[in-house]
């Protein structure tokens, strides 16, 4: 499947770092971990994250996750995202790297780019 993406704050990697696993209020509130493909984060980014700072995107290698991954339709989006059911276990993360609005909004980073199946 290759990577697929998320995008979350500097902090809330921080905890995940240390307690272990991520578990964002998504997993807990819906059941699963949002995700994007490389051509979906610079979309979700402007729907979702405009006027956020301290933001990183985490680069996972699919074939490493524990749980679960179900491409599924999101009617607000019109399209299918990938949904990872239960925790994001650190050892699937590959990279991490920034990812900031620029004036014209958001862009998939270099490193980002570098590791698109």
């Amino acid at each position: 499947m290759g990577r697929i993406f998320h995008i979350t704050t500097s902090a809330a990697w921080d905890e995940a770092r240390a307690a272990g696993a991520y578990e964002p209020p998504s997993l807990e509130r819906e059941g699963f971990i949002h995700f994007s493909a490389s051509d979906q984060v610079v979309g979700v980014a402007n729907r979702a994250f405009r006027g956020q700072r301290d933001l990183v995107l985490l680069c996972v290698a699919s074939e490493r996750l524990a749980g679960v991954v179900r491409h599924e339709h999101a009617e607000d989006a019109g399209e299918a995202f990938p949904h990872l059911y239960g925790a994001l276990n650190l050892d699937a993360v590959v990279e991490v790297v920034p990812i900031a609005e620029g004036p014209d909004g958001f862009d998939l980073p270099d490193a980002a780019r570098a590791l698109r199946p």
